[in-house]
């Protein structure tokens, strides 16, 4: 394992067990073996390494997508969006600590929403993808046209986020996430 893997291994790490506060990148060094100068040759910020963790070593939303995007106009549609949802479900899971880290501190997600405009991206960009993957299945005639695919999109994804942070508090009643996700998907799609 390369020296920057090491590096983004310490980071989720620190992060698991320190919170993003808690996880200072001298910490992070010391976890993976080095000095703050050799993390910071391969980061150019904290925020850069965080990043790094939630693209390199959390669930992605973007395969999901893909298989989405793959499976327009075919197959069972409600079928592939409870699997969707479910991914995101799990992606949002996974990604509250660094959220939560970062929404806490004024200078780090100043920095961290500067980087996502520069990059051009941010956490828009998969409500927007999706969108636009309900609008093609509109197009194929597998979903009403009445449907507004952003705001379905919004609220499916939302549906996914809220879900996450409520477990994180308290033991959900109800359903399981599959049949859960089945029905948002259902009501979604009604």
């Amino acid at each position: 394992m390369g020296t920057r893997d090491r590096i983004i291994d310490a980071a989720e790490q620190a992060i698991s067990e320190y919170g993003v506060a808690g996880a200072t990148t001298k910490r992070i060094a010391r976890q993976a073996g080095c000095s703050e100068a050799l993390l910071y040759k391969h980061f150019a910020s904290k925020e850069e390494l965080l990043l790094a963790v939630v693209l390199e070593r959390m669930p992605a939303l973007g395969p999901a997508l893909d298989e989405l995007r793959a499976g327009i106009g075919r197959g069972d549609l409600h079928a592939a969006l409870v699997a969707f949802a479910l991914a995101a479900l799990r992606f949002y899971t996974r990604t509250q600590a660094i959220a939560g880290g970062m929404l806490a501190d004024p200078a780090l997600i100043a920095g961290f929403r500067a980087m996502l405009a520069e990059n051009r991206t941010g956490p828009h960009v998969p409500v927007q993808a999706l969108a636009g993957i309900l609008r093609a299945e509109q197009r194929a005639g597998r979903i009403d046209v009445a449907l507004d695919a952003d705001a379905a999109a919004s609220m499916l994804l939302g549906a996914c986020f809220h879900r996450a942070n409520l477990s994180r508090f308290v033991d959900l009643p109800g359903p399981g996430d599959k049949e859960w996700a089945g029905a948002i998907v259902a009501t979604l799609l009604r």
